[in-house]
């Protein structure tokens, strides 16, 4: 029988992206062994090669790599992040959850942020696609960025236990990004873990939030660390009975 952790510890990132890709690689790989106690840890959408529209094809084959790089390096921790990959003809902003040495569950954003020009780059994924998966017991989905405007898919998302926001949002629209993420713990009563990136016109608000809406945020931390405590779930999920 499966027994359930009661907490898990989780670190958020909140990072810039550099031109030279292999740099952001090894800030990845440095936050990883530093955080080696940590069971979770997230980073920014695209955190490896930003939107580098101009070289895309460069962006896929690095991230191609470095997904190998990351394989190999990561053990017991769960590992979440978006990356720049090619399919065929066209190119995907694909989520990644890294365990044991394996890639546990991928997804394609669906939907694309036009305002950055990303559906004149980007193939959309399949809707269907976004959906509650478990690793060891636990239910985890993923909302990519501007998903997570969009209420049809937080339904898609119920039951999940924790929700994980990889994201490059714009400093203008931060509020936006907090509002959302903490209405989205409490509807779903679950625990959201937003990682955003701190380039000068992103909005930074890497957080982790209970489903009660407490929120553990800090937009002076590269890493923000905090826990997931299943008891605070049921708690909810019992109190309030959403039927």
């Amino acid at each position: 029988m499966l027994i359930l952790p009661k907490t898990m510890e989780v670190v958020t990132l909140q990072l810039p992206s550099h031109k030279r890709y292999q740099e952001n690689l090894d800030t990845l790989l440095y936050h990883l062994k530093e955080h080696q106690d940590k069971h979770i840890v997230v980073a920014p959408e695209v955190f490896l090669t930003a939107f580098d529209y101009e070289h895309m094809a460069t962006a896929a084959k690095f991230s191609a790599n470095a997904l190998k790089t990351l394989k190999k390096e990561v053990d017991e921790q769960i590992v979440v992040f978006t990356l720049i990959l090619e399919e065929g003809e066209h190119f995907v902003n694909q989520a990644v959850v890294i365990h044991k040495h394996k890639v546990v569950h991928r997804q394609e954003k669906v939907k694309l942020f036009k305002l950055g020009d990303e559906d004149l780059y980007f193939l959309e994924g399949k809707k269907k696609r976004i959906k509650p998966f478990e690793i060891e017991g636990v239910k985890y989905a993923i909302l990519i960025c501007f998903e997570l405007r969009f209420k049809e898919l937080w339904q898609q998302v119920e039951g999940a236990d924790v929700v994980f926001v990889p994201s490059r949002w714009g400093k203008q629209r931060k509020t936006h990004l907090e509002v959302l993420s903490r209405a989205l713990a409490v509807m779903n009563q679950c625990y959201v873990v937003v990682s955003n990136a701190c380039d000068e016109d992103m909005a930074s608000s890497s957080s982790i939030i209970s489903p009660t809406g407490e929120v553990t945020m800090n937009d002076s931390l590269e890493a923000v660390e905090g826990s997931i405590d299943f008891r605070e779930i049921k708690k909810m999920r019992r109190y309030i009975v959403m039927d």
